[in-house]
């Protein structure tokens, strides 16, 4: 039985006769903590319809309902809430409902296909904090939406040329190489392939900004005569490294051998890194693009456009496009040189995605300072007339700050994913220490480490996805390894005291039934049994709204409820056999949605802590 759908059924019956008028969809709420009952109806908008004030409609719809409804046994009435409490008989029968689902929470195949993409590092750098929110978000979207009956894709574009790429290129070829002249690897160095590109990208951005601020101090500027008065901007555009840098890139473009030689030695240092990080995390995909391999197409687009009347040349040979029908303004396309963009390798990457899986809806999952980019994109796709255009989402998602402020790739101020994953590790096992008062003797030295590990990042990833995706965040890492409060460890925890409930109940040699069979509920074991039948609910609602923060408060307001019912009632003391073992199913239950939930954030929970 669906309850919530039973008492608004039961809601419009009862307005048809007492009134009678068609008060259209009926809607209810969860009522809140602080007043009896688990569902609320607002009398509010039918004050009018119905000419009554609202306690008034509230009050006779209440009576009505204890009188008529299979489902209601009490209510109150606070102004123009009419607050509905379900019989305790209907809550077991819920109980039973789930217990013997073993589908539960997972909702029926839509016959529906989305591609979710995510992580897009860059191979100038390893992935760092604002990644690992885009990641864990990317992930956990994914799953949610695979529970939501979506068939999904999960795929990352690798943005693996350019500018930026040759940025590191070039600081290598210039500081890569000791005075004996031989070349700093990963092995030699003893860093991670991609923490060592990363390095040379600070260095190649210290020694340019170091040459814009000479050039502007003397007055050089490409070529010009010293003393000659030049601005911050001019310096930028026409610093020799810059020049360099742009040079690079024409050749890499034209194939030259030297330049792609040095390209695929540096990217496969990045990706062994990369890998690394993806599997600590558990994260994967289902295929990976590269920007290297999809720009081409991306230029073939343009060329179509401009032979479409939808781009436009300029008198330097660079393609534009004008958005301004559109409230956006005009938007390059390719670059004068004849080199690509990211929207020409946005515009190659989406049109090969849906030659490969032809989904009914791309997302991708970037950051909101990249709005304008997106809303660009689709403009563009729309204008050429592509059959996907109106079927493509950006996910856009603030970006994560730390104690110390923004975080700047180049200038090496940012916070190394690695580096941070370890860090919560260690705070995760320094406070499970404190916590455990000795209890941590009877593991191994292995189970100490997988449980550290299992915690760690089961608190980092709660932390950055228990936020809504839009909201800009700090992160406090101390904060997240908190065994108490909103944090992962906190429900990690009350698993793993579900589980050592469970054991102890078969060290006892009690064997659970098959069916909860008590007459009579207390009052935190029906709100437990109706969080439990929010689950699929709140699945939906989160897969509607890409959201996993919907998932992560659900989870904690589960195991918080689940720790007052375990504060309150008896377990395994209680006396009542009937009483027992229906304690005992309803903590398996929580315990195992607890698991699903969790694992929606891609969370794993520990057996025992």
């Amino acid at each position: 039985m669906d309850i919530q759908s039973t008492i608004e059924t039961d809601i419009v019956r009862c307005i048809a006769e007492l009134y009678p008028v068609n008060p259209g969809v009926v809607q209810l709420s969860p009522t809140k903590k602080e007043f009896e009952g688990q569902y609320t109806f607002v009398t509010f908008p039918y004050t009018k319809i119905l000419r009554q004030a609202p306690a008034q409609i509230g009050q006779a719809i209440g009576t009505w309902l204890v009188e008529n409804s299979v489902v209601v046994s009490g209510f109150n009435v606070v102004q123009g809430f009419l607050n509905i409490s379900v019989a305790g008989v209907v809550w077991v029968d819920k109980l039973n409902e789930i217990v013997h689902n073993p589908s539960f929470g997972i909702l029926p195949q839509k016959g529906q296909s989305v591609m979710v993409e995510f992580s897009s590092p860059n191979t100038n750098k390893p992935l760092h904090l604002g990644h690992l929110r885009n990641n864990f978000l990317g992930d956990s979207v994914s799953r949610i939406l695979a529970a939501n009956g979506y068939d999904v894709v999960k795929t990352c574009i690798v943005n693996d040329r350019g500018i930026h790429i040759c940025k590191s290129m070039l600081a290598y070829r210039m500081f890569g190489t000791d005075a004996s002249g031989r070349a700093e690897t990963p092995e030699s160095s003893g860093m991670k392939g991609d923490h060592l590109v990363g390095k040379y990208y600070v260095l190649f951005d210290k020694a340019y900004k170091a040459q814009v601020e000479e050039m502007v101090t003397q007055g050089l500027s490409g070529g010009r005569t010293p003393g000659v008065p030049v601005t911050k901007e001019e310096a930028e555009k026409s610093a020799p490294l810059m020049l360099e840098v742009q040079q690079m890139l024409r050749l890499w473009e034209q194939g030259d051998p030297e330049t792609k030689a040095l390209w695929n030695q540096l990217n496969g240092w990045v990706y062994d890194g990369f890998a690394v990080t993806y599997k600590s995390i558990g994260v994967s995909f289902d295929k990976t693009y590269y920007e290297s391999n999809t720009y081409l197409l991306g230029k073939e687009i343009v060329e179509q456009g401009l032979q479409k009347g939808v781009f436009y040349r300029k008198e330097d040979n660079s393609v534009w496009i004008d958005l301004t029908e559109e409230g956006l303004d005009q938007k390059l396309v390719m670059r004068a040189d004849g080199t690509s963009v990211y929207m020409t390798q946005d515009l190659g990457t989406t049109a090969l995605k849906f030659q490969d899986f032809h989904s009914d809806r791309q997302i991708w999952v970037v950051g909101n300072e990249q709005d304008y980019h997106f809303n660009a994109l689709f403009a563009i796709l729309r204008r050429l007339g592509t059959e996907y255009a109106n079927d493509l989402y950006h996910l856009s998602y603030g970006m994560v700050d730390l104690p110390t402020g923004k975080m700047k790739s180049r200038e090496g101020t940012v916070v190394d994913a690695d580096d941070l994953i370890q860090e919560t590790i260690d705070a995760a096992s320094t406070s499970a220490d404190e916590a455990a008062k000795g209890k941590l003797a009877e593991f191994s030295e292995a189970e100490k480490t997988t449980l550290f590990q299992m915690l760690g990042l089961g608190a980092l990833k709660y932390y950055l996805l228990k936020v809504d995706p839009q909201k800009r965040m700090q992160f406090n890492p101390a904060e997240s390894v908190d065994l108490h409060g909103n944090t992962g460890p906190y429900i990690q925890y009350v698993h793993a005291r579900i589980r050592s409930i469970l054991r102890k109940a078969m060290e006892m040699n009690i064997i659970l039934d098959d069916t909860v069979a008590v007459t009579q509920l207390d009052d935190v074991e029906q709100q437990l049994i109706f969080l439990l039948s929010q689950y699929p609910q709140h699945v939906n609602d989160a897969g509607k709204a890409y959201a996993p923060s919907y998932i992560a408060q659900y989870a904690y307001e589960l195991a918080k409820t689940f720790n007052q019912f375990y504060d309150k009632l008896s377990i395994l003391k209680e006396t009542d056999r009937v009483k027992l073992h229906a304690r005992l199913i309803l903590s398996e239950v929580v315990g195992e949605t607890i698991r699903k939930a969790m694992g929606l954030l891609g969370v794993e929970v520990p057996e025992k802590m």
